[in-house]
């Protein structure tokens, strides 16, 4: 089985017309013979942006390739309500569900993930001073949420739990959106805009549950650094972020996008 996996495509922030380029990458992957395709959060800013690019996709690459997609923080911005991103949105969608690939023993697992604040470990501040942190300064005071971010991160958590230990005998491929290591998180030595960020970045709980059930692939986005693979806890993880190209932000090697999508695409052979 070979799976590809990627994140943080941006296609609205760095302006790329997805309609040629769902085809260039349809295109890719066919001739690259991937099995399955993995998208783990933030294609575009309005949700049903994003569900239409993969519903695109899905029947561009059809049927030699099942195209899987969870939310990131950008694509819950509009178009989509807390409830809403709960539900069995449709076949695509792996949030809170899995799929077992035919004639191996591998299961993908997804979850959309969240954030507790617990990596923001070195700024003295209490749930509700991160709280309103967020509301004022972060993009993700737009998404729809009617309970406390240690309350979303909690349901991740139980929801991520069960999916695990329904996996018992098999080999798992995890799939979030948001930080799985405290590794992946950059330290200041202040307590301005950014340490009080990696508060929206994961949860160290979210770390600590992976340390437990030792999945042998994980896969997040989110930060858009370059990560190396990262060998831990009796897997690999990793993040295949595209990033931002645009006036105010650079990340790219490149000035290409689908160069960047390329380079940056995480291919693996699975037995």
């Amino acid at each position: 089985m070979r799976i590809a996996a990627t994140s943080d495509n941006h296609f609205d922030v760095n302006k790329i017309d997805e309609n040629p380029m769902v085809k260039q990458q349809a295109k890719f992957l066919l001739e690259n013979k991937i099995d399955v395709y993995l998208i783990a959060g933030d294609l575009f800013n309005k949700f049903n942006r994003t569900l239409d690019y993969v519903e695109t996709l899905q029947k561009l690459v059809a049927p030699q390739i099942k195209v899987f997609f969870i939310a990131g923080n950008h694509d819950m911005l509009n178009d989509i309500s807390y409830e809403g991103l709960e539900t069995n949105i449709n076949s695509n969608y792996l949030h809170n569900k899995f799929y077992d690939v035919p004639d191996t023993n591998w299961r993908i697992v997804g979850n959309n993930g969240w954030y507790d604040y617990t990596f923001a470990d070195n700024v003295d501040k209490t749930n509700d001073q991160f709280w309103r942190w967020k509301k004022s300064f972060w993009i993700d005071t737009g998404i729809d949420q009617p309970v406390s971010d240690i309350e979303r991160m909690d349901n991740v958590l139980k929801q991520t739990k069960a999916l695990f230990k329904n996996a018992k005998g098999k080999n798992v491929v995890f799939m979030t959106h948001f930080a799985v290591s405290q590794s992946y998180i950059h330290y200041t030595n202040d307590g301005r805009f950014w340490n009080m960020a990696n508060g929206m970045m994961g949860s160290k709980r979210m770390e600590k549950l992976l340390d437990q059930y030792q999945p042998q692939v994980v896969i997040s986005g989110h930060l858009h650094h370059h990560f190396k693979p990262l060998a831990k806890s009796g897997g690999i993880y990793y993040n295949n972020s595209v990033g931002y190209h645009n006036n105010r932000i650079n990340e790219w090697n490149t000035d290409d996008f689908f160069t960047e999508w390329t380079q940056r695409l995480l291919v693996l052979d699975l037995g």
